[in-house]
């Protein structure tokens, strides 16, 4: 019944896919088949995971000697879940959002019908139990949100974005082929199964580790081979922005999971030294970034490359335990990181949806051009500050908890003999604690900016709420989870057990407490986190205000335009910026950008005293830019020059060239 209910869920998806070829006369059908498939999905998910069966199966599919295989266990079906619930969400919200797209048949048909084949295709990934059946979902997957990222083709910005996402896509696919070829050169065949009996040596391992880190991390946006992330989200619909950031991201990790912990015989802690160094770069890089973006697309995809790099940071503390025979510490480790990918999941989704808002009421995506949204739309505001308060890590919401399992993790450090691994656990666990930090300073810049003080343009100063009921439930149900999460974190770290069980054999610690009063990953002699007294102190602290301010003999609030220094009327002018807002810290961390900043003023003729008009402009390059893509470019550009002198349009060059190529085959079949 399990994995009828996956299948289901599939099928759902494909059929929502085929309905919206019939254009506008099923619209309706199209989301109410997307809202069954994640139903099905979540249900599907948490069936498994409750169960904790290892469900197989064989579909006569694909080579006429290899049928697709089958496998449903606890790690898919966890991953199944945060599709279904990103899915679910989406389907509420995307009738509304697409209502101009379904004015025009041609392009609401487009738009569905690959979002349908984008959904079915992650839902296939993580089914998959053969190395041929893994690549062609995983391709599915990537050609059909190339065509979503594409959708809006008749701006350049987005024709290039796709192309570079999807030249990335396959790059990235050819690396993870050759990382299954290396194992399967060692096994019988391409099963997952034959794939975990592989007699495989240690180099070899190790080159296939690098190739499905790098094959994998393309995808799921590691540093340096993140670019296409801050180019593709921004010009995709915010719902399949939500999709790709908060949902194929984790796929990508999930396919990471799966090869290293699962079909590579045995795990090295030098792997989990490497993944421990990309990771906090990628987090420190994400946020650094994305606090200097005033695309709120555009940070939001910075921001999850840091998420990213936290939950793969993570996972090299699990390998460094597991490789030292400290099993119930990476335990620990892999269920910090994948209740990180599951409330990523969560927040991350809600922030692009309320983005996706915004853009629909504002026409407006630059922080600097909006403001004082609380007063317009205090139901999106609601909604957007507790995506934000959960990014931000603070207590009662559900990121808080996971990046406290994160640094409970690397605070284990001590039962290491490895003298390089003390050293260097503390400084990656400093800088995960310094991310925190940056990523609510960073947050605090996006709500403060874009919700209060007073409008900065004649968008947002006409901007009204939300009057759609789908576009406001479908946030307000992640922002719910989000909370509910944050206060009752044991609910999924309850079925999460199961997961790492199955993975590496082996469970939290036995001191280790987790209920839903205290959740004490180690022991209660350690560190100990009670969100439910955190939540009454809380409760009970607003209510001696409420009382103090509104009570029996209170003096009555008084309701006065801002202080406006005697200066007269406030202007928007006199606001912060972000670039103001962030300018202290991009001086601290100056070397991380390359900085391209301008201050041209122009004097009054006859005097040079009086500054008659100043214009300032800021250009933040990523390093990556420079340092790695360009180089490549250029070389391409120079090969591609030499290439091209081999066509010299002359026929009888060319009839050489085909005897020439038809005598090395010749001379190389007969070897």
């Amino acid at each position: 019944m399990i994995l009828t209910l996956a299948y289901g869920a599939i099928l759902l998806s494909l059929a929502s896919a085929c309905f919206a070829l019939l254009q506008t006369r099923f619209t309706a059908m199209v989301f109410l088949l997307l809202g069954l498939s994640g139903a099905l999905a979540i249900a599907a998910g948490i069936g498994e995971l409750l169960d904790q069966t290892v469900l197989v199966d064989n579909l006569k599919l694909g080579l006429p000697w290899q049928t697709w295989k089958i496998r449903f266990d606890g790690l898919s079906a966890f991953f199944f879940l945060i599709i279904g619930i990103a899915v679910f969400a989406v389907s509420f919200y995307a009738p509304h959002y697409t209502h101009h797209e379904q004015k025009n048949p041609a392009s609401f048909a487009v738009l569905s019908l690959f979002t349908g084949l984008f959904i079915a295709g992650m839902m296939l990934v993580l089914l998959a139990d053969d190395a041929f059946m893994f690549m062609i979902a995983w391709e599915l997957m990537s050609v059909a949100s190339y065509f979503l990222v594409a959708f809006q083709h008749e701006n350049s910005a987005n024709r290039i974005a796709a192309f570079l996402y999807l030249l990335m896509a396959e790059v990235g696919a050819l690396l993870i082929i050759l990382a299954f070829g290396v194992v399967a050169s060692f096994a019988d065949g391409f099963t997952f199964d034959e794939l975990r009996a592989s007699q495989i040596s240690t180099t070899w391992m190790s080159i296939a580790f690098v190739l499905a880190l790098m094959g994998f991390g393309m995808k799921a946006g590691l540093v340096p081979i993140h670019v296409w992330l801050p180019e593709a989200h921004p010009v995709a619909p915010s719902h399949i922005s939500a999709l790709m950031s908060g949902v194929m991201l984790k796929v990508a990790l999930y396919g990471l999971i799966r090869f290293c912990f699962d079909l590579l015989p045995e795990v090295h802690w030098q792997w989990g030294v490497v993944l421990l160094i990309v990771g906090t770069v990628s987090a420190l890089s994400g946020i650094l970034y994305a606090m200097m973006q005033q695309n709120l697309k555009r940070l939001l995809a910075y921001s999850s490359v840091e998420n990213i790099g936290i939950i793969v940071m993570v996972l090299g503390l699990s390998m460094i335990f597991l490789a030292n025979n400290h099993k119930e510490l990476a335990a620990l480790g892999l269920l910090a990181a994948l209740f990180h990918a599951f409330n990523h999941a969560l927040f991350k989704n809600l922030l692009f949806l309320g983005a996706g808002m915004i853009h629909h009421q504002t026409h407006e995506l630059n922080i600097d051009m909006l403001g004082g949204l609380i007063k317009r739309m205090p139901k999106t505001s609601v909604i957007f500050l507790i995506g934000c308060m959960s990014i931000s890590s603070l207590p009662l919401f559900n990121g808080f908890v996971s990046e406290w399992l994160a640094l409970q993790t690397a605070l284990q450090v001590g039962v290491l003999d490895n003298g390089v691994l003390r050293s260097l656990i503390p400084v990656s666990a400093a800088a995960l604690a310094l991310t925190a930090a940056l990523a609510a300073a960073c947050f605090v810049k996006v709500f403060g900016l874009i919700f209060l003080g007073v409008p900065r343009s004649r968008h947002a100063e006409k901007a009204k709420e939300i009057d759609n009921i789908g576009m406001l439930a479908a946030p307000a149900m992640l922002a719910g989870l989000c909370f509910f999460f944050g206060i009752f974190p044991s609910v999924i770290l309850d079925l999460l057990g199961g997961v790492t069980n199955h993975i590496l054999d082996a469970a939290l610690p036995q001191t280790s407490v987790l209920t839903p009063l205290w959740l004490a990953p180690v022991s209660m002699q350690q560190a100990s986190y009670s969100p439910l007294l955190i939540l009454v102190s809380v409760l009970i602290t607003a209510l001696i205000l409420f009382l103090a301010l509104h009570g029996k003999g209170a003096t009555k609030a008084r309701i006065a335009p801002t202080w406006d220094c005697g200066f007269g009327a406030l202007s928007p002018r006199m606001q912060y910026t972000s670039s103001a807002f962030t300018m202290p810290l991009r001086r601290i961390f100056a070397t991380v950008f390359l900085i391209d900043e301008k201050i041209e003023k122009t004097m009054r003729e006859n005097t040079k005293l009086n500054v008659a008009d100043v214009r300032y402009s800021l250009h933040i390059q990523d390093h990556s830019w420079v340092h790695v893509y360009q180089p490549i470019e250029r070389g391409v550009n120079r090969v591609a020059k030499q290439v091209g002198r081999i066509q010299t349009g002359n026929i009888r060059t060319y009839i050489g060239y085909s005897l020439a190529t038809l005598i090395l085959l010749l001379w190389v079949v007969s070897l």
